[in-house]
């Protein structure tokens, strides 16, 4: 859709909930974009810290098996699938055992490194991208083209996770989801490394009353209007 010489980068970060990867992924398919979601990377190191008896806080094995076994995307499915070695693990990522240790894995220094470095290697090879997480126009991308960061009501977040899971077969409690949203927000809100935060110049959209439609179409203005400059 859009024909641009040099890099193109659109961040969204936002904690648990937002609505990040859903608008992220209807963003970028409208603007013929690839989207990177680098949560389902941290979520993926969740599962190998769970299938290979790693402990969570050891940054440094989970580092090194990262390097070892590979966690790659495959671009060529809309959204793209991701991969540990050459297992599709798209879907177990978003059980909630992986919930629960996601943002304990992701406060290890060594495991944001490795992560960070390959993300910043798919900004390069994609000239247009929608990245979305909780440290991209932060700390990954702070020179990004244009920075979007989402809020909403806890108890809405909730809601949403709850009917995300529940779609997909999983039963889950309202209260114990909701205790992981609010446990996972203080772990990252605090974290020595890349804590989440609203970064410099973002764009703010508290999405709690509105739909992904009317998040999506707030995005794409405010990008058409920069592109169109």
């Amino acid at each position: 859709m859009w024909n641009t010489q040099h890099r193109f980068i659109i961040t969204i970060d936002g904690a648990a909930g937002t609505g990040k990867s859903s608008v992220a992924q209807e963003l970028a398919f409208r603007l013929d974009a690839d989207c990177l979601d680098t949560g389902a990377m941290y979520r993926a190191v969740a599962l190998l810290s769970l299938e290979n008896g790693i402990d969570p806080l050891d940054g440094e094995v989970l580092a090194n098996t990262i390097r070892e076994v590979g966690i790659r995307f495959d671009w060529s499915k809309t959204p793209s699938a991701i991969l540990i070695g050459d297992e599709d693990v798209s879907d177990r990522i978003r059980d909630l055992d992986i919930s629960g240790i996601v943002s304990i894995v992701a406060k290890q220094p060594e495991v944001r490194e490795v992560l960070v470095e390959q993300q910043r290697n798919i900004g390069e090879n994609h000239p247009l991208l929608v990245s979305e997480g909780r440290d991209q126009g932060s700390v990954v991308f702070p020179d990004a083209a244009i920075r979007f960061f989402l809020q909403a009501e806890v108890n809405e977040r909730t809601k949403r996770r709850v009917n995300q899971l529940r779609q997909t077969g999983a039963t889950v409690n309202d209260e114990e989801v909701q205790r992981d949203i609010e446990t996972r927000d203080q772990i990252d809100s605090t974290r020595a490394t890349s804590p989440l935060v609203c970064p410099n110049g973002a764009i703010v959209i508290d999405t709690s009353t509105m739909t992904i439609t009317e998040v999506v179409n707030a995005m794409e203005l405010e990008v058409t209007a920069l592109l169109n400059c």
